[in-house]
């Protein structure tokens, strides 16, 4: 949640930062003119309690000096009433400022590249050169349908579209890639978690996903718990109101879950094939940390997840997410893109987000720092989207007559 302290005292500052996020005008004046009505309000109320305080020190007075105290009593118990009133006055208006503040994104950090679009995101570097092949490559759908690897019709007949059953030699390289990315972040020192695929609503609160994105989870009847749309909400959530005792050491996480989107807000795009799914799975990766510390985590959950297309020879590119594409959550976003030959353009396969004190203040994950409780700085990672790699691997690594290697740091797992 956006800090309210620092939003009050820097109004114009971080809504200016808000305002190249994409945070509608009209949001922004009302939470303004709330301030502006808490403030006042809040100044009444502490008039008052002065005020109180000031008659209660003359009733001792009074009572001392053997004074009639008739008049002051009924003074003091007038006051108290208005206290009382002005109080229910203030607490409405602290829960409207709370309930305006859980649909504010996280401001963008200073260094975040200001953009409108996904156009407008920055190239960091490129890792390896993009595949070349002395023929037409297919593109995933046409090898995984050829092969028997992807039935996309069985898909839709067991649920609806946007599903797929994996078979033969493609499922059994899903769970490979799942196997070896869970291997591959233990050795960067992230712990293995498994986790339920469900998370209640205080959960999915914490990380930002509610109240506002609802419409892209999906939710069991009559119970209060959806799917998980990542392995982000549960890992983050393993913390919720929880101060931790030492975190001289960063918490560094690693879990494999399937997820499931909605995608609500996807349009038309990509409903060929498999990157835009109902279900996937995905390796993430979460930290918690000191505040000092996060930058640091943030490279290094970046160069895992980098490293990790690299020992399967993926080509990818780092590229930094403008203001204007970056998560509800996030105020820095790293994107991997993976090159697919079929498509000739690099794709999506991570993203690697700092969200600051964001979520660790809706979820309340503090930790002792001397006599002193302070939020935490929680980060998020694919590492990787496994759906996708497969599809990598499938494009990159297809041969002239349709067959597809198998990388080699893969062959162990298979």
């Amino acid at each position: 949640m956006v800090d309210l302290k620092a939003l009050e005292k820097n109004f114009d500052e971080i809504a200016a930062r808000l305002r190249t996020k994409g945070v509608e005008e009209r949001l922004l004046e009302e939470l303004k003119e709330l301030f502006e009505t808490y403030k006042k309000e809040k100044r009444l109320l502490e008039d008052l309690q002065a005020k109180q305080n000031s008659l209660s020190k003359m009733f001792g007075i009074y009572k001392k000096e053997g004074k009639s105290i008739d008049d002051l009593k009924k003074e003091l118990e007038a006051n108290k009433a208005k206290i009382a009133v002005q109080q229910g006055v203030v607490r409405d208006l602290e829960e409207r400022l709370k309930t305006l503040a859980l649909t504010i994104p996280n401001p963008p950090d200073p260094d975040v590249p200001v953009g409108e679009s996904e156009e407008e995101n920055v190239e960091i570097k490129r890792v390896l050169e993009p595949t070349t092949f002395d023929f037409e490559p297919k593109e995933h759908w046409e090898l995984g349908e050829k092969l028997g690897w992807i039935d996309f019709e069985r898909g839709v007949k067991l649920a609806k579209s946007r599903f797929s059953v994996l078979k033969n030699e493609g499922a059994r390289l899903e769970r490979a890639l799942i196997n070896f990315m869970l291997d591959h972040n233990r050795s960067y020192g992230f712990e293995e978690v498994y986790v339920p695929f469900l998370a209640n609503s205080a959960s999915l609160l914490g990380t930002g996903q509610l109240p506002k994105f609802e419409e892209d989870l999906f939710k069991v009847c009559d119970e209060d718990l959806y799917l998980i749309p990542t392995a982000e909400v549960p890992l983050t959530n393993l913390y919720r109101d929880e101060i931790i005792k030492d975190l001289d050491e960063p918490i560094l996480l690693t879990a494999y879950t399937p997820c499931f989107r909605k995608e609500a807000g996807s349009g038309g795009r990509d409903v060929r094939g498999m990157i835009r799914q109902h279900q996937f799975d995905k390796v993430e990766l979460v930290a918690i940390t000191r505040p000092e510390q996060s930058d640091e985590v943030f490279e290094r959950m970046v160069a895992c997840a980098s490293d990790l297309l690299s020992k399967l020879g993926l080509p990818h590119r780092h590229v930094m997410l403008c203001t204007g594409d970056l998560g509800f959550s996030a105020a820095k976003t790293i994107d991997l893109e993976v090159w697919l030959p079929g498509q000739g353009k690099y794709r999506e396969i991570s993203s690697i987000s700092n969200t600051r004190d964001f979520q660790a203040r809706r979820a309340q994950i503090r930790f002792k720092d001397g006599k002193k409780n302070r939020l935490a700085h929680t980060l998020n990672g694919s590492s990787l989207a496994v759906g996708r790699t497969l599809i990598a691997i499938m494009e990159n690594y297809q041969t002239k007559d349709g067959q597809i290697h198998i990388p080699k740091a893969l062959e162990e797992y298979l």
